[in-house]
Parts: C-alpha cells; structure tokens; sequence
C-alpha cells in the first residue's frame, strides 16, 4: 500500500510539474505572437505594402532549430511544432492565401501545409494553370505546384507553364507519398473496386496484384476524389493520403502499400518575388542556346568554371519553332553569392534565352 501512494505520489507531481510547464509555453506562445504584432506594425509604418512572408527568414529559424535540438523528441518533429507557432504568428500579421492543386485532400494540399504550416488559408484549383492564374492576378499571395516525382519523373505541365508565366519560385517542398488503402470496409475481402489516380495504381501495382487481385482498378481524376467516392460506396476502397482519410472520414484499411518506399515528390512554392539568401539554397532557371554543336556545353561551362553543382537539368519544346528547346536547370547556390552572380552574368550573354526562374531555401522539413 505504501509503495502505491508513492507511486500515486510521484505521479501527482509529475503532473503537477507538466502542468506548470504547459501553462509556461503557453505564456511564451502568447509572448512570441505579441512581437509577431509588433514586427507587423514596425513593417506597415515604413511600408503600407510591407511583405511579411520571408520564405529565407523562415528556413533559417527551422534550421537553427533543428540544429540545437537535444531531443528526447525528433528534430524534425520540434521543427514542424515551430512550423505550426511560426504559421500561427504570421496569421496574426498577415493571412496568408495559397492556391493549390485540388481538389481536397490531394498531396499538393499536404505539401502547402507542411511548408506554410495550417493557419494558411488554402484554396484549391482545379489545374496546374489555375494556380498560376491565381497568383499572377493576385487573388492569392502563393501557390503550390507539383514539379517531380522520384519514380515517375518530371510534370511537364509545371515546366510549361514557366514559359509564359512572370512568377518566380520563392520556395520548394519533398513529400514522402506515402499511399494508404482507405475504406469503410472491414476487411480486403470485402473490397471489389479501387479507385486512385492512375499514378498512384502504378506505383501500388505489385501490392495490389498480391492482395486485391480480384478487385477492379479504376482511375480517377485525383486520390482526393477516389477518397470521396470511397466514403459513399460500400464494397469500394481508395488509395490515397492521409489529408484525404481525415477529410473523408476514412479508415486505413492498410497503409504504406506503394512498391518504392522512398517515393518522394517535388514541389514548388511560386509568387512575385522570390526569396533573399538563407545560406543554403537553389537557383532555378530557363535557358535556350543555338541549335549548333556544342551549344549546350557552351551554355554550361560557367558553372564548371566556377564550381557551382547543377542539381537538375531538363528539356522541353520551347513552343517557338519545331525542334527548338528550352531547359529548365537547378543548380546549388543564391543568386546573390558572388561565384553564382558571376556564372550567370557570363551564361546571360552567351544563350539566346536566359531568364532567373528564382532563388530560394532548399527544402526544410
């Protein structure tokens, strides 16, 4: 009996002591949101156009703080609660509007939230160019679009759209996709219909041909959707995220059921302007040089030169003429750090297109 009321008795204090702490952090989240306000008042007095969202100053923060991280929580794991508290505060100087592509519940959904926390307000669009469109004619301040995926390769409709589109990249985004069987089904032997994407079935085909072989494959417009006809079927499961199964209101049948374990998908965060130097960053640009031997290599050699790594290099038509290419290149670096603004002070004067596509933070969290 004694050994229980201690026992009672140190877990009494213990809770004590967390409650003591919970009542602290709160007294500091209060205390944060508060110069949150002050640095938004500061910013409107000198600038009634001030831009709050500061995409390098953000990165910063989220690197420091896992850097210093003792744990015993994961560093990646306090990075997206100080995500939350930053989105919060910037809520209460600005509210933010991203577009994304729709509908609900898609993993573009997920990767804006996962970058700009869920105090954003996040409209979705019914295409890649809708989001474009959106934040070109300022009916939102971002977007987010899907740029490439680890197993599928590279959306060419986002490259596209660079083309003719004065937005920049401020930001970029890696989602794991992680593809779960959703349904309100009890078990797979009651399940005899999938709906998913029609990548997402790719990328589950060997799961699938295991254990569901009896059930029909049907692609639809997006996981969201097979999510939402999943929630009004019986005898029917989707494959999709879990943003979908909470919006739905979907079981996890199973989960994890992709082939690749390491399928990972690329974003991009796109604005007006794209970001200031954070110290670890990409550069994004569009080139086009003659058709002529050795035009490419030409095209390259500065950052040979100057030792700049290029991360990515891709080809598209131009649109201009039959057989003429544009390339959309990712190297390492700022535009500002002066080995890249030499490289592309000489790149500029040798294609025959040159255009910045923007300077922003690698992927954080």
């Amino acid at each position: 009996m004694d050994e229980a009321v201690s026992d009672d008795q140190k877990l009494a204090a213990i809770r004590d002591r967390i409650d003591a702490i919970d009542e602290e952090i709160q007294r500091l989240f209060n205390a944060r949101a508060e110069a949150a306000q002050e640095v938004a008042r500061i910013k409107l007095a000198a600038d009634p156009q001030a831009q709050f969202y500061r995409p390098e100053r953000e990165a910063q923060v989220l690197r420091r703080i896992k850097e210093r991280n003792s744990g015993p929580l994961d560093p990646e794991e306090v990075a997206r609660l100080f995500r939350e508290i930053m989105s919060a505060c910037l809520a209460l100087e600005q509210p933010l509007q991203v577009a994304f592509l729709g509908p609900e519940g898609t993993f573009t959904q997920a990767a804006a939230l996962k970058h700009f926390g869920h105090s954003v307000q996040c409209l979705p669009m019914g295409s890649i160019g809708d989001v474009f469109s959106e934040v070109e004619s300022g009916a939102c301040h971002y977007g987010v679009v899907p740029v490439e995926n680890s197993t599928e390769g590279v959306i060419s409709h986002t490259l596209d759209s660079f083309v003719s589109s004065p937005l920049l990249i401020c930001g970029e985004v890696t989602l794991r996709i992680n593809h779960h069987l959703l349904s309100s089904e009890s078990g797979l032997q009651q399940i005899r219909t999938v709906y998913s994407h029609q990548q997402s079935l790719a990328q589950c085909r060997g799961w699938l041909d295991r254990h569901l072989p009896q059930a029909e494959r049907v692609a639809v417009g997006s996981n969201a959707e097979a999510a939402r006809m999943a929630s009004q079927h019986a005898g029917v499961a989707a494959i999709a995220g879990e943003t979908a199964a909470e919006i739905y209101g979907l079981p996890q049948l199973v989960s994890n059921i992709e082939d690749e374990a390491g399928n990972t998908t690329r974003f991009l965060v796109i604005g007006k302007k794209d970001a200031g130097a954070s110290g670890d960053d990409k550069t994004s640009l569009l080139l086009s040089t003659q058709n002529r031997a050795g035009g490419l290599h030409g095209l390259l050699s500065p950052f040979a030169e100057h030792s700049i790594s290029m991360t990515r290099i891709e080809s598209r038509p131009s649109r201009r003429g039959i057989w003429d290419y544009v390339f959309f290149v990712d190297i390492n670096g700022h535009r500002s750090d002066p080995a890249v603004a030499e490289a592309l002070r000489q790149l500029e004067q040798q294609a025959s297109l040159f255009r910045v596509l923007g300077s922003y933070p690698k992927a954080v969290l």
